[in-house]
C-alpha cells in the first residue's frame, strides 16, 4: 500500500495526527488480534487475572510476531516523514473494550504518562472501528503545548491522567472510523479520547510507540523491546556488533 508521504506529514504538522486509511490488510490485523489473544491468556493462566481497564503494555516483549510488526516498513517510511530519519521503537500495547469493559476513554495527552522527548503512537484498528463501537476521538491543534490534567481518576477504568470533563468543546473533535487495518499516527501531545463501545462486539486496537532515535530522552525501565529500527544509528550499531 502507497501513501503519499507529504499529506501525511502536512496534516501531522497542521493536526497532531495523520490517518493512514488500509495501513495493514485485514488478513495481517487478523493475525496481530489473534496474537494478542493468545498473549492475554497466556497472561491470564500465569496471573490469574485479565489485563486491568482492558489494557496490555509490552506485546513485542513477549511475541515474534510483534517483534517483526514494529518493524514494518510501511509504519516506519510514515514515520520518516513526520517524526526522524532515524527511527527507534519503545514499547507497544493492546487496548481492548468488550461487553465488560465498555466505557470511553477520557480526553487526555499521552506525553503526561513519560515527559521527556517527544514521542509517535500509531492506533491500528485491528477490527473496523465506529461510534458505535469506541473509534479514537481526536483534537486538531492540540499538540502544539502541555495541558494541565486535572480530571478525577477515581472511576476505576485506569487513565490516572486524564482531562476533567466538559473541558474540551466536543464539536471541534475529529472522530476517525477506520476500517479493519487503518491506522492514526499522533503525536504524544495530541488530546485524543474514545467513544464508548455500545455495540455489545469487541474492538481491539494495536497502538506501538515510537521516538526520535537520537533524542536526549529517559531511559524508561518499561521499555524492555525498544530497538533502533532505521537510520544512521542503526548503521552504527550494526558496525558495532561485526567488530
Amino acid at each position: 500500500m502507497t501513501f503519499d508521504i507529504t499529506i501525511l506529514r502536512n496534516d501531522f504538522d497542521q493536526t497532531g495526527f495523520a490517518i493512514a486509511p488500509n495501513l495493514f490488510t485485514r488478513d495481517e490485523v487478523q493475525r496481530l488480534k489473534l496474537e494478542c489473544i493468545d498473549i492475554l491468556e497466556t497472561v491470564k493462566v500465569e496471573t490469574g487475572a485479565v489485563a486491568g481497564h482492558g489494557v496490555y503494555v509490552g506485546l513485542a516483549a513477549r511475541s515474534p510476531v510483534f517483534q517483526t510488526a514494529v518493524g514494518n516498513a510501511r509504519i516506519l517510511d510514515i514515520l520518516e516523514g513526520i517524526l526522524a530519519p532515524d527511527i527507534e521503537f519503545l514499547s507497544d500495547k493492546v487496548v481492548f473494550k468488550s461487553d465488560e469493559m465498555t466505557f470511553a476513554s477520557p480526553w487526555h495527552q499521552d506525553w503526561h504518562y513519560w515527559h521527556g522527548a517527544h514521542k509517535v503512537s500509531i492506533w491500528v484498528a485491528l477490527d473496523d472501528v465506529t461510534v458505535e463501537n469506541g473509534c479514537l476521538k481526536l483534537f486538531p491543534g492540540s499538540h502544539k503545548s502541555a495541558i494541565v490534567h486535572d480530571g478525577d481518576a477515581s472511576d476505576g477504568h485506569g487513565f490516572g491522567n486524564r482531562l476533567r470533563p466538559g473541558a474540551v468543546d466536543e464539536n471541534l473533535a475529529v472522530t476517525a472510523e477506520l476500517e479493519a487495518g487503518g491506522a492514526v499516527f499522533f503525536h504524544d501531545l495530541t488530546l485524543h479520547s474514545s467513544h464508548p463501545n455500545r455495540s455489545g462486539e469487541e474492538r481491539w486496537v494495536w497502538i506501538p510507540t515510537y521516538r526520535d532515535a537520537n533524542a536526549e530522552d529517559t531511559d524508561y525501565p518499561w521499555a524492555v523491546a525498544a530497538k533502533v529500527l532505521r537510520g544512521e544509528k542503526l548503521t552504527e550499531e550494526k558496525k558495532m556488533m561485526e567488530g
